[in-house]
């Protein structure tokens, strides 16, 4: 779908304020979670990394040991640090801010270009592929097998699906997919753009399973992936990204208020491609 230049727009007054902007609404969800869940608790034990059914820890890890990533191996080698908790911003689309697109049928998918539901359009952009690992920093960083992601982000132009005036009926840019064996999840999507007060980034919120995430389920952690700069002005010296290689210099990931308190250090995805190729974007989420 071919969308129209608009000028460059001001962030939303309430746009990424932080942490505490989204704390009543995060901790309120957190608590509706917990008091559903708790019929499923026994057997999210069962399965879940640390839980007190089936293998011992040492033996889960060793078996997914035996078949892990060079990616995973690094990622837990490396682990430590938790991701930084940040604010899902005004544009969540999870229910906590007007529309919820995790009530939708079709919402678990891996490719998130298109519109599902009554629209098919398709967000058009750089092709980008998104791989987090996700680890379980309580139980010696383990892969978190069976945990749920909700990623979402903007289009070429920094507009928000199901918030923009013009994007009310799209819900593209936006997806679910549970994490494996290896607690990897891979979104296919296009480069997000960049807008007005913020370096460009992708959203996303785990959840303890995939029937949470599709829930008022319980929010393990809300974060966002810091894409890089080198990428970035690649990207957006391409066709079709004209606005934000306008906004893209006016933002720094030292002036950015959500990465700008550590640089991002532990958001910055690692990347690789390039624009005739497409990119390849990888992050380890410890929670």
């Amino acid at each position: 779908m071919t969308s129209t230049p608009q000028p460059p727009r001001e962030p939303h007054p309430d746009h990424d304020r932080g942490l505490e902007f989204d704390l009543s609404t995060l901790m309120s969800r957190r608590s509706l979670g917990m008091f559903l869940g708790a019929g499923t608790a026994a057997a999210l034990a069962a399965c879940t990394p640390g839980g007190s059914g089936g293998s011992s820890t040492s033996a889960s890890a060793a078996a997914t040991s035996a078949a892990a990533s060079p990616t995973l191996t690094r990622a837990i080698a490396e682990c430590g640090a938790e991701m930084p908790q940040e604010t899902a911003g005004p544009f969540p689309g999870d229910g906590s801010n007007g529309p919820n697109v995790l009530e939708a049928s079709g919402v678990v998918r891996r490719d998130i270009t298109s519109s599902f539901g009554t629209s098919t359009s398709t967000a058009q952009g750089v092709p980008l592929t998104v791989t987090l690992t996700l680890l379980d920093n309580a139980n010696g960083c383990i892969p978190l097998a069976g945990a749920a992601v909700y990623a979402w982000h903007c289009d070429r132009d920094g507009r928000y699906s199901m918030y923009d005036s013009a994007l009310h009926s799209e819900n593209y840019l936006r997806g679910v997919q549970v994490a494996d064996a290896n607690g990897q999840v891979i979104f296919t999507t296009i480069y997000p753009g960049a807008y007005n007060g913020r370096w460009p980034h992708i959203h996303f919120e785990v959840f303890e399973s995939m029937s949470n995430a599709t829930a008022a389920g319980q929010v393990l952690a809300v974060s966002q992936i810091a894409l890089t700069e080198a990428a970035c002005r690649q990207v957006y010296a391409s066709a079709g990204y004209e606005l934000s290689a306008r906004n893209f210099p006016r933002t720094t990931l030292k002036s950015d208020n959500v990465f700008g308190d550590d640089g991002g250090i532990y958001q910055l995805a690692t990347m690789s491609g390039s624009v005739a190729a497409g990119y390849a974007a990888g992050l380890k989420v410890t929670v």
